[in-house]
Protein backbone atom coordinates (compact mmCIF):
# COMPACT_ATOMS: atom_id res chain seq x y z
CA UNK A 1 0.00 0.00 0.00
CA UNK A 2 1.40 3.40 -0.97
CA UNK A 3 1.48 6.25 1.53
CA UNK A 4 -1.25 8.88 1.41
CA UNK A 5 -2.49 11.95 3.23
CA UNK A 6 -5.45 11.67 5.56
CA UNK A 7 -8.07 14.39 6.08
CA UNK A 8 -11.11 14.40 8.32
CA UNK A 9 -13.39 17.33 7.44
CA UNK A 10 -16.28 18.24 9.71
CA UNK A 11 -18.48 19.84 7.07
CA UNK A 12 -19.60 18.98 3.56
CA UNK A 13 -18.10 22.21 2.21
CA UNK A 14 -14.70 21.26 3.60
CA UNK A 15 -14.89 17.81 2.02
CA UNK A 16 -15.85 19.22 -1.39
CA UNK A 17 -13.03 21.77 -1.23
CA UNK A 18 -10.52 19.02 -0.50
CA UNK A 19 -11.78 17.04 -3.48
CA UNK A 20 -11.41 20.11 -5.70
CA UNK A 21 -7.85 20.70 -4.50
CA UNK A 22 -6.83 17.09 -5.10
CA UNK A 23 -8.11 17.06 -8.70
CA UNK A 24 -9.17 13.43 -8.89
CA UNK A 25 -6.35 12.17 -6.65
CA UNK A 26 -8.47 11.68 -3.53
CA UNK A 27 -10.94 9.02 -2.44
CA UNK A 28 -13.81 9.18 0.03
CA UNK A 29 -13.62 7.04 3.17
CA UNK A 30 -16.93 6.25 4.87
CA UNK A 31 -17.42 2.78 6.37
CA UNK A 32 -14.32 1.55 4.56
CA UNK A 33 -15.62 -1.99 4.06
CA UNK A 34 -14.80 -1.87 0.34
CA UNK A 35 -12.20 0.88 0.08
CA UNK A 36 -9.72 -0.55 2.60
CA UNK A 37 -9.60 -3.90 0.84
CA UNK A 38 -9.10 -2.07 -2.47
CA UNK A 39 -6.16 -0.18 -0.98
CA UNK A 40 -4.59 -3.36 0.35
CA UNK A 41 -5.09 -5.09 -2.99
CA UNK A 42 -3.48 -2.28 -4.94
CA UNK A 43 -6.68 -1.44 -6.82
CA UNK A 44 -6.71 2.13 -5.51
CA UNK A 45 -3.73 4.43 -5.06
CA UNK A 46 -4.97 7.84 -3.86
CA UNK A 47 -2.83 10.73 -2.70
CA UNK A 48 -5.41 11.53 -0.03
CA UNK A 49 -8.18 9.78 1.86
CA UNK A 50 -11.01 12.09 2.90
CA UNK A 51 -12.74 10.60 5.92
CA UNK A 52 -16.31 11.92 5.95
CA UNK A 53 -17.47 10.16 9.12
CA UNK A 54 -17.22 13.44 11.03
CA UNK A 55 -19.87 15.14 8.87
CA UNK A 56 -23.00 14.77 10.97
CA UNK A 57 -25.30 16.15 8.27
CA UNK A 58 -24.76 12.95 6.29
CA UNK A 59 -26.21 10.74 9.02
CA UNK A 60 -29.69 9.60 9.94
CA UNK A 61 -33.13 8.92 8.52
CA UNK A 62 -35.70 11.72 8.49
CA UNK A 63 -39.41 11.62 7.70
CA UNK A 64 -40.55 14.29 5.28
CA UNK A 65 -43.88 15.39 3.88
CA UNK A 66 -43.10 13.65 0.59
CA UNK A 67 -41.32 10.58 1.92
CA UNK A 68 -38.11 9.71 3.73
CA UNK A 69 -34.58 11.14 3.50
CA UNK A 70 -31.69 8.77 4.21
CA UNK A 71 -28.21 10.16 4.84
CA UNK A 72 -25.33 8.58 2.95
CA UNK A 73 -23.56 7.68 6.22
CA UNK A 74 -26.57 5.76 7.56
CA UNK A 75 -25.42 2.22 8.25
CA UNK A 76 -27.19 -0.90 7.07
CA UNK A 77 -28.02 -1.72 10.71
CA UNK A 78 -29.64 1.69 11.21
CA UNK A 79 -31.64 1.18 8.03
CA UNK A 80 -32.91 -2.18 9.29
CA UNK A 81 -33.83 -0.75 12.69
CA UNK A 82 -35.75 2.31 11.47
CA UNK A 83 -39.51 1.98 12.01
CA UNK A 84 -40.46 4.24 9.09
CA UNK A 85 -38.42 2.12 6.70
CA UNK A 86 -39.69 -1.13 8.16
CA UNK A 87 -43.35 -0.10 7.93
CA UNK A 88 -43.28 1.75 4.61
CA UNK A 89 -40.58 0.16 2.46
CA UNK A 90 -40.59 -3.63 2.84
CA UNK A 91 -38.55 -4.26 -0.32
CA UNK A 92 -35.72 -2.11 1.05
CA UNK A 93 -35.75 -4.01 4.34
CA UNK A 94 -35.63 -7.32 2.46
CA UNK A 95 -32.67 -6.09 0.40
CA UNK A 96 -30.79 -4.83 3.44
CA UNK A 97 -31.55 -8.01 5.36
CA UNK A 98 -29.67 -9.96 2.70
CA UNK A 99 -26.45 -8.32 3.89
CA UNK A 100 -25.77 -10.88 6.58
CA UNK A 101 -22.33 -9.88 7.86
CA UNK A 102 -22.59 -8.11 11.26
CA UNK A 103 -19.39 -6.22 10.48
CA UNK A 104 -20.71 -4.85 7.18
CA UNK A 105 -24.12 -4.10 8.68
CA UNK A 106 -22.55 -2.04 11.45
CA UNK A 107 -19.81 -0.35 9.41
CA UNK A 108 -21.10 -0.36 5.84
CA UNK A 109 -23.16 2.66 4.77
CA UNK A 110 -25.99 3.30 2.34
CA UNK A 111 -23.75 5.56 0.26
CA UNK A 112 -20.97 3.01 0.30
CA UNK A 113 -23.29 0.26 -0.89
CA UNK A 114 -24.35 2.37 -3.87
CA UNK A 115 -20.79 3.37 -4.77
CA UNK A 116 -18.92 0.12 -4.12
CA UNK A 117 -16.79 -1.22 -6.93
CA UNK A 118 -17.56 -4.48 -8.79
CA UNK A 119 -16.69 -7.82 -7.23
CA UNK A 120 -15.48 -9.23 -10.60
CA UNK A 121 -12.49 -11.43 -9.86
CA UNK A 122 -10.58 -10.15 -12.90
CA UNK A 123 -10.94 -6.58 -11.65
CA UNK A 124 -10.16 -7.55 -8.06
CA UNK A 125 -6.98 -9.30 -9.21
CA UNK A 126 -5.67 -6.25 -11.00
CA UNK A 127 -6.68 -6.86 -14.62
CA UNK A 128 -8.78 -3.72 -14.90
CA UNK A 129 -12.47 -3.03 -14.83
CA UNK A 130 -12.95 -4.21 -18.43
CA UNK A 131 -10.42 -7.07 -18.08
CA UNK A 132 -8.78 -6.66 -21.47
CA UNK A 133 -5.56 -8.37 -22.53
CA UNK A 134 -3.99 -7.94 -25.96
CA UNK A 135 -7.25 -6.45 -27.18
CA UNK A 136 -9.35 -9.42 -26.09
CA UNK A 137 -11.76 -9.84 -23.20
CA UNK A 138 -10.44 -12.12 -20.50
CA UNK A 139 -14.03 -12.53 -19.30
CA UNK A 140 -15.52 -13.69 -22.58
CA UNK A 141 -12.68 -16.16 -23.08
CA UNK A 142 -12.39 -17.21 -19.46
CA UNK A 143 -14.31 -18.02 -16.29
CA UNK A 144 -17.45 -15.89 -16.49
CA UNK A 145 -19.76 -17.82 -14.17
CA UNK A 146 -20.75 -14.74 -12.17
CA UNK A 147 -20.78 -12.12 -14.91
CA UNK A 148 -23.47 -10.23 -16.80
CA UNK A 149 -26.30 -11.78 -18.79
CA UNK A 150 -27.90 -8.43 -19.67
CA UNK A 151 -26.35 -5.23 -20.98
CA UNK A 152 -23.20 -7.12 -21.90
CA UNK A 153 -22.88 -6.38 -25.60
CA UNK A 154 -19.90 -4.08 -25.00
CA UNK A 155 -16.66 -4.44 -23.07
CA UNK A 156 -18.17 -4.17 -19.58
CA UNK A 157 -19.14 -7.65 -18.38
CA UNK A 158 -19.06 -7.25 -14.59
CA UNK A 159 -22.27 -6.99 -12.57
CA UNK A 160 -23.30 -4.11 -10.35
CA UNK A 161 -22.73 -5.29 -6.76
CA UNK A 162 -25.12 -3.02 -4.86
CA UNK A 163 -27.73 -4.72 -2.69
CA UNK A 164 -29.84 -1.57 -2.29
CA UNK A 165 -29.70 0.01 -5.75
CA UNK A 166 -32.31 -2.20 -7.51
CA UNK A 167 -34.81 -1.55 -4.72
CA UNK A 168 -34.19 2.20 -4.61
CA UNK A 169 -34.57 2.28 -8.40
CA UNK A 170 -37.84 0.36 -8.19
CA UNK A 171 -39.16 2.84 -5.62
CA UNK A 172 -38.25 5.81 -7.84
CA UNK A 173 -35.71 7.17 -5.37
CA UNK A 174 -33.68 10.31 -5.99
CA UNK A 175 -30.02 10.55 -5.01
CA UNK A 176 -28.61 13.83 -3.70
CA UNK A 177 -25.10 14.77 -4.80
CA UNK A 178 -23.03 17.72 -3.56
CA UNK A 179 -20.04 19.27 -5.31
CA UNK A 180 -18.27 22.45 -6.29
CA UNK A 181 -21.34 23.70 -8.16
CA UNK A 182 -23.70 23.04 -5.28
CA UNK A 183 -26.15 20.23 -4.70
CA UNK A 184 -28.02 18.39 -7.43
CA UNK A 185 -30.61 15.64 -7.54
CA UNK A 186 -30.16 12.56 -9.69
CA UNK A 187 -32.88 9.96 -10.26
CA UNK A 188 -31.53 6.60 -9.13
CA UNK A 189 -32.19 5.32 -12.64
CA UNK A 190 -29.74 7.93 -14.04
CA UNK A 191 -26.99 7.56 -11.43
CA UNK A 192 -25.49 4.34 -12.75
CA UNK A 193 -23.70 3.96 -16.08
CA UNK A 194 -21.87 1.30 -18.04
CA UNK A 195 -18.20 2.26 -18.56
CA UNK A 196 -17.07 2.35 -22.16
CA UNK A 197 -13.35 2.54 -21.46
CA UNK A 198 -10.90 1.74 -18.70
CA UNK A 199 -10.75 4.35 -15.95
CA UNK A 200 -14.42 5.34 -16.07
CA UNK A 201 -16.58 4.86 -12.99
CA UNK A 202 -19.84 2.93 -12.88
CA UNK A 203 -21.78 5.89 -11.47
CA UNK A 204 -22.28 9.56 -12.28
CA UNK A 205 -20.05 11.45 -9.85
CA UNK A 206 -17.68 14.24 -10.89
CA UNK A 207 -14.23 14.31 -9.22
CA UNK A 208 -15.37 16.98 -6.73
CA UNK A 209 -18.74 15.40 -5.90
CA UNK A 210 -19.97 13.35 -2.95
CA UNK A 211 -23.13 11.27 -2.66
CA UNK A 212 -24.85 12.80 0.36
CA UNK A 213 -28.13 10.95 0.62
CA UNK A 214 -31.23 9.30 -0.81
CA UNK A 215 -34.78 10.66 -0.99
CA UNK A 216 -37.47 7.98 -1.03
CA UNK A 217 -40.92 9.12 -2.20
CA UNK A 218 -44.05 8.26 -0.30
CA UNK A 219 -44.86 4.68 -1.03
CA UNK A 220 -48.37 3.34 -1.20
CA UNK A 221 -47.61 0.52 -3.60
CA UNK A 222 -46.92 -3.12 -2.95
CA UNK A 223 -43.26 -4.00 -3.13
CA UNK A 224 -40.79 -6.80 -2.51
CA UNK A 225 -37.22 -7.93 -3.13
CA UNK A 226 -36.13 -11.51 -3.73
CA UNK A 227 -32.52 -12.65 -3.95
CA UNK A 228 -31.07 -15.96 -5.11
CA UNK A 229 -27.84 -16.83 -3.32
CA UNK A 230 -25.37 -19.66 -3.38
CA UNK A 231 -25.09 -19.60 0.40
CA UNK A 232 -26.68 -17.84 3.35
CA UNK A 233 -23.36 -16.68 4.79
CA UNK A 234 -21.81 -13.41 3.62
CA UNK A 235 -21.90 -13.39 -0.15
CA UNK A 236 -23.31 -11.38 -3.03
CA UNK A 237 -26.47 -12.69 -4.71
CA UNK A 238 -26.28 -14.53 -8.01
CA UNK A 239 -29.41 -12.68 -9.09
CA UNK A 240 -32.02 -10.49 -7.45
CA UNK A 241 -35.21 -8.65 -8.35
CA UNK A 242 -37.05 -5.73 -6.78
CA UNK A 243 -40.67 -5.08 -7.69
CA UNK A 244 -42.95 -2.11 -7.08
CA UNK A 245 -46.63 -2.42 -7.97
CA UNK A 246 -49.49 0.10 -8.03
CA UNK A 247 -52.74 -1.84 -7.83
CA UNK A 248 -56.40 -0.89 -8.11
CA UNK A 249 -59.24 -3.32 -7.47
CA UNK A 250 -56.85 -6.24 -7.53
CA UNK A 251 -55.27 -5.32 -10.86
CA UNK A 252 -51.84 -3.92 -11.64
CA UNK A 253 -51.98 -0.33 -12.87
CA UNK A 254 -48.24 0.30 -12.87
CA UNK A 255 -45.31 -2.02 -12.34
CA UNK A 256 -41.57 -1.56 -12.11
CA UNK A 257 -39.21 -4.53 -12.10
CA UNK A 258 -35.49 -3.95 -11.52
CA UNK A 259 -32.98 -6.79 -11.54
CA UNK A 260 -29.70 -6.83 -9.66
CA UNK A 261 -26.40 -8.69 -10.13
CA UNK A 262 -27.15 -9.55 -13.76
CA UNK A 263 -25.81 -6.48 -15.62
CA UNK A 264 -23.19 -3.73 -15.23
CA UNK A 265 -25.94 -1.50 -13.85
CA UNK A 266 -29.18 -2.31 -12.01
CA UNK A 267 -31.39 -3.46 -14.86
CA UNK A 268 -34.97 -2.27 -15.22
CA UNK A 269 -37.10 -4.53 -17.39
CA UNK A 270 -39.80 -2.50 -19.12
CA UNK A 271 -41.09 -5.65 -20.81
CA UNK A 272 -41.49 -7.40 -17.47
CA UNK A 273 -43.46 -4.50 -16.02
CA UNK A 274 -45.66 -4.21 -19.10
CA UNK A 275 -46.47 -7.92 -18.88
CA UNK A 276 -48.25 -7.22 -15.59
CA UNK A 277 -50.22 -4.19 -16.75
CA UNK A 278 -53.97 -4.42 -16.17
CA UNK A 279 -53.79 -7.98 -14.88
CA UNK A 280 -54.55 -9.70 -11.61
CA UNK A 281 -51.51 -11.45 -10.28
CA UNK A 282 -51.37 -15.21 -10.15
CA UNK A 283 -48.46 -17.60 -10.20
CA UNK A 284 -48.86 -18.00 -13.97
CA UNK A 285 -48.98 -14.24 -14.57
CA UNK A 286 -45.87 -13.80 -12.42
CA UNK A 287 -44.12 -16.50 -14.45
CA UNK A 288 -45.05 -14.79 -17.71
CA UNK A 289 -43.70 -11.47 -16.43
CA UNK A 290 -40.47 -13.19 -15.39
CA UNK A 291 -40.09 -14.70 -18.85
CA UNK A 292 -40.66 -11.28 -20.43
CA UNK A 293 -38.13 -9.68 -18.07
CA UNK A 294 -35.36 -11.97 -19.31
CA UNK A 295 -36.26 -12.03 -23.00
CA UNK A 296 -33.18 -10.04 -23.95
CA UNK A 297 -30.72 -12.05 -21.88
CA UNK A 298 -27.46 -12.96 -23.60
CA UNK A 299 -25.53 -15.30 -21.32
CA UNK A 300 -21.82 -15.85 -21.72
CA UNK A 301 -20.18 -19.25 -22.12
CA UNK A 302 -20.51 -20.31 -18.46
CA UNK A 303 -23.31 -18.30 -16.88
CA UNK A 304 -26.44 -19.44 -18.69
CA UNK A 305 -27.79 -20.75 -15.38
CA UNK A 306 -28.27 -17.14 -14.25
CA UNK A 307 -31.14 -16.67 -16.69
CA UNK A 308 -33.24 -19.20 -14.81
CA UNK A 309 -32.20 -17.80 -11.44
CA UNK A 310 -33.14 -14.27 -12.51
CA UNK A 311 -36.54 -15.49 -13.71
CA UNK A 312 -37.06 -17.15 -10.35
CA UNK A 313 -36.13 -13.95 -8.54
CA UNK A 314 -38.62 -11.90 -10.60
CA UNK A 315 -41.46 -14.37 -10.19
CA UNK A 316 -40.98 -14.73 -6.45
CA UNK A 317 -40.58 -10.97 -5.90
CA UNK A 318 -43.91 -10.38 -7.66
CA UNK A 319 -45.66 -13.02 -5.56
CA UNK A 320 -44.02 -11.75 -2.37
CA UNK A 321 -45.23 -8.22 -3.16
CA UNK A 322 -48.87 -9.35 -3.01
CA UNK A 323 -48.31 -11.37 0.13
CA UNK A 324 -47.93 -14.83 -1.37
CA UNK A 325 -45.51 -17.12 0.44
CA UNK A 326 -42.47 -18.03 -1.67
Amino acid sequence: MSSFQYARPTSLDQAVELLKQQQNRALILAGGTDLLSSLKGGLADPQMLIDIKGIDSLRGIQSQSRGVRIGALTTISQLLEDENIRSGYPALIQAADGITSPQIRNRGTVGGDLCQRPRCWYYRNGYGLLAQKDGRSMVRDGDNRYHAILGNSGSALFVNPSSLAPTLWAYGATLRVAGGRGEREVPCADFFRTPQREGELEYQLAPDEILVGVDLPQHGERSATYEVRQKEALDWPLASASVSLVMRAGRVMEARIVLGHVAPIPWESKAGGEALGGRSISEEVARQAADAALEGASPLSRNGYKVRLAKTAVKRAILRAIGEEV
